[in-house]
């Protein structure tokens, strides 16, 4: 095992190596020693370097900012799955005691929820699939964001210690006012906005010893399709899980039209790099040639090993859905008395787990009526919901009970 555990790290260094584009005066024997002594892959998700004492809290936030160095990751992939493996494995994986990494990443159209929400409460699930947008599930807790090609994706890690969502925040507004003279907001739900409107939302996974914080740039986001990918199905659901709230938009461009993605990828990275470790003040030029720089990142399983597993938990059915918080969903239906009245029914499908464990009819004043049905124990999807209502349209309801031998 010990002989496993430095080769996996060893060609966590090669990779780090040859992703590494140079900053002045910096060499890459330097960086070099600080990846070996930064990762460990013990295929148990720990943290800490060659086996370092890990150190308290309060010894972390003594290290002075002189002592940490700064790196910026571009990752190439525009595959959600892989790029949420990537930012998972490196918060598993680095120490970031005496480096502090940004991660920039883009994703084709994706409508991502936080760890503890309800997707089909977010969106239409089925709806998504015809358009052929991803659905996914991140780390960390939230609300629900759509990424496209015109979104910029930015996840500070840290140790926990150090974690400051607010100098985050800031230190994007501050590339935003350089670059572009963008003059942007934070609100009290730490939202960056723009004349009111929302142009970034925000989330965090706090671990220990180590702590990540994400955030959306919506630079131009297709905003028919975001609003598109955002509409949920008209239906009643009772669920416990986290909500999002809804906030009005706007894109960057919208604002200045010369902003676009890799420029500003390259504004907030400089700002990143320039800007000391807990200080937001600029170190300008001579900070910013002792950092590590800007690294292209081929996140693959040869560079991390353990990235193809995750990548796979990330993508799969039991955690996109299976991890779905309880809920029940309800429709109103109508179905023809021998009188002629509507009769206000509902029908009602209870979820546990992604799956749809009872099928219902509420009738007023009655106790519920099971529907025997094959789609019990099936995956719910709203489709799958509206061809039961569709099936039972048009019965009587005298038809309807004779049918269920009541």
């Amino acid at each position: 095992m010990a002989a496993l555990a430095v080769h996996r790290c060893n060609t966590v260094a090669r990779a780090v190596g040859k992703w590494y584009v140079s900053a002045p005066n910096t060499t890459t024997n330097t960086l070099l020693s600080l990846s070996v002594r930064s990762i460990t892959t013990t295929g148990k998700g720990t943290t800490g370097g060659n086996n370092n004492k890990q150190l308290s809290a309060a010894d972390v936030k003594k290290i002075p900012d002189s002592e940490v160095k700064k790196s910026v990751f571009i990752s190439q992939s525009n595959d959600v799955f892989t790029n949420l493996a990537l930012e998972d494995w490196i918060y598993r994986n680095f120490d970031f005691t005496h480096h502090h990494i940004l991660m920039l990443w883009i994703n084709k159209p994706t409508v991502v929820v936080g760890r503890h929400q309800n997707p089909f409460a977010e969106t239409n699930v089925s709806q998504l699939m015809r358009n052929e947008v991803e659905l996914a599930r991140r780390n960390s807790g939230g609300g629900a964001v759509f990424h496209d090609l015109g979104n910029l994706n930015c996840t500070f890690f840290v140790p926990r210690a150090r974690y400051d969502r607010k100098y985050n925040l800031n230190l994007i507004t501050r590339a935003l006012y350089r670059e572009y003279a963008i003059n942007a907001d934070i609100s009290d739900r730490d939202d960056i906005t723009v004349m009111g409107k929302k142009i970034s939302g925000t989330a965090a996974k706090l671990g220990q010893p180590n702590a990540y914080h994400h955030c959306t740039l919506l630079v131009n986001s297709n905003k028919l399709h975001l609003g598109e990918s955002l509409a949920k199905d008209e239906a009643e659901i009772i669920s416990k899980a986290t909500a999002s709230v809804p906030s009005p938009i706007k894109n960057l461009s919208d604002v200045n039209r010369a902003v676009n993605i890799q420029q500003l990828l390259s504004a907030i990275g400089y700002e990143f790099l320039r800007t000391p470790a807990t200080q937001l003040t600029d170190g300008g030029r001579d900070l910013l040639m002792k950092q590590l720089g800007f690294q292209l990142i081929n996140p693959t399983e040869k560079w991390f090993p353990g990235l193809n597993e995750l990548r796979e938990n990330f993508a799969s059915w039991d955690w996109r859905f299976g991890k779905t918080p309880k809920f029940s969903v309800q429709k109103s239906i109508q179905l023809k008395g021998q009188d002629g009245q509507q009769p206000d029914l509902k029908i009602r499908v209870d979820v546990e787990k992604g799956l749809m464990q009872e099928i219902s009819l509420i009738v007023p004043g009655q106790e519920p009526i099971p529907v025997v049905s094959n789609m019990v124990g099936q995956p719910y999807l709203e489709d799958c919901f509206n061809g039961i209502l569709e099936a039972m349209k048009g019965a009587s309801t005298e038809n309807m009970k004779h049918a269920m031998g009541l």
